[in-house]
C-alpha cells in the first residue's frame, strides 16, 4: 500500500525533445541568462530602495514587476536546468511540488497582468492630472495598489488550482517542461467541466480587464497628448508610456501566441518552446526596457558605474 501511495504522488514530466548536440550549450544559454536575470532585476529593486531621488510611486511599482520576474523565472529555470540532465524517463516530481510550482506559474502570470494594470494607472494620473498627481499616489496609495494586485491574483488563482486538486488521479504524465494547472487536471479521468468553465472565465475576466483597462488609460493619455502643446509633457509621457506598453504588448502576445498554439496538437513541442521562452525572455527583457528607457534609473546606473572605476 505505502510503494502504491508512493508511486501515485510521483509524477513523470515529458519535458522538451533538445538535441544531445545542443544539450550542453542550452544548459550554459539558460544558466547565464537566469544569472542575469536576478542580478539585473534585484539590482533594480535595491537601486530604487536605496536612492532617495528614486523614491516615487512610479519606480516603487517597478520593484512589483522586478520582483515578480525574479520569482517567475525562479520557479520555472532551476529545476527545468535540473531536468536537462536527467534522462526522458528520470525527470520525476512529487504531486506536491508539481501543485506548488503550477500555483506559483498562474500567480506570477496573473500578478504580470495586474502589476501592469495598477502601473498604467500611474502613468495615468502622472499625464492626466499632473496637479494632482502628489495627492493621488501617496504611499499608501502605492501600497494599496501592490496588495491589491498580488492580492486579486492570489485569490483568483488558489481557486484555479483548487479545482484541480479535487480531481482524482489516473495518469501520471505532465505532457509539459513544467506543471501547470491544464497539466494538473488532465491527469484526472472525471468531468474537467467546472475546472474548464472557471479557467475559461478566468482567463477572460483577467485579459478582458486588463485589456480593457490599458486600452482605455493609453486612449486618454494620448487625447491629453494630442490636446497639449507642451513638448516636455509630451516628450516624457512617450518615453516613460512607450516602456510600459513594450513591456505589455510583449507579455500580452507571448500568452496569446501559446493559447494558439493549444489549438494544435501537432505543434506541442513548439508550444513547449514558446512556454519556456516566454519565462526566461520576458523577465531578462523587462530589466533591461526598464533599466535603459527610464531616464532617471539610466543616469543612477551610470553614475554608478563611474564611482566604480574612479
Amino acid at each position: 500500500m505505502r510503494n502504491q501511495t508512493l508511486r501515485e504522488d510521483v509524477l513523470l514530466i515529458e519535458g522538451i525533445k533538445i538535441s544531445p548536440q545542443f544539450l550542453f550549450p542550452t544548459f550554459i544559454l539558460l544558466l547565464l541568462v537566469y544569472i542575469f536575470i536576478m542580478v539585473s532585476n534585484l539590482g533594480l529593486v535595491i537601486l530604487i530602495f536605496s536612492s532617495r531621488s528614486l523614491h516615487q510611486p512610479m519606480y516603487l511599482l517597478f520593484c512589483n514587476m522586478s520582483i515578480n520576474d525574479v520569482f517567475g523565472a525562479t520557479i520555472i529555470i532551476p529545476r527545468f536546468l535540473r531536468d536537462l540532465l536527467l534522462s526522458d524517463s528520470e525527470r520525476y516530481i512529487h504531486y506536491i511540488s508539481c501543485v506548488t510550482q503550477a500555483f506559483c506559474v498562474h500567480l506570477y502570470a496573473g500578478a504580470s497582468h495586474t502589476v501592469l494594470m495598477i502601473m498604467a494607472f500611474d502613468r495615468y494620473v502622472a499625464i492626466c492630472s499632473p496637479l494632482r498627481y502628489s495627492t493621488i499616489m501617496t504611499n499608501r496609495m502605492v501600497v494599496n495598489l501592490s496588495v491589491a494586485a498580488w492580492g486579486t491574483a492570489l485569490v483568483c488563482v488558489s481557486i484555479l488550482l483548487g479545482l484541480s486538486i479535487r480531481l482524482s488521479r489516473c495518469r501520471s504524465v505532465i505532457f509539459n517542461p513544467f506543471c501547470d494547472n491544464a497539466s494538473l487536471f488532465k491527469l484526472s479521468c472525471e468531468s474537467l467541466l467546472i475546472n474548464q468553465v472557471y479557467g475559461l472565465g478566468y482567463t477572460v475576466v483577467l485579459l478582458g480587464s486588463s485589456i480593457g483597462s490599458v486600452t482605455l488609460t493609453y486612449l486618454k493619455i494620448a487625447a491629453v497628448c494630442l490636446s497639449s502643446k507642451n513638448k516636455v509633457l509630451n516628450s516624457k509621457a512617450l518615453q516613460t508610456c512607450a516602456t510600459h506598453l513594450t513591456v505589455y504588448v510583449l507579455l500580452l502576445g507571448s500568452g496569446f501566441l501559446i493559447v494558439l498554439l493549444h489549438r494544435f496538437p501537432q505543434l506541442s513541442d513548439h508550444r513547449k518552446v514558446v512556454a519556456i521562452q516566454r519565462e526566461v525572455v520576458l523577465p531578462a527583457l523587462n530589466a533591461v526596457i526598464y533599466g535603459l528607457q527610464i531616464k532617471e534609473i539610466r543616469q543612477r546606473i551610470i553614475s554608478i558605474n563611474d564611482l566604480s572605476f574612479t
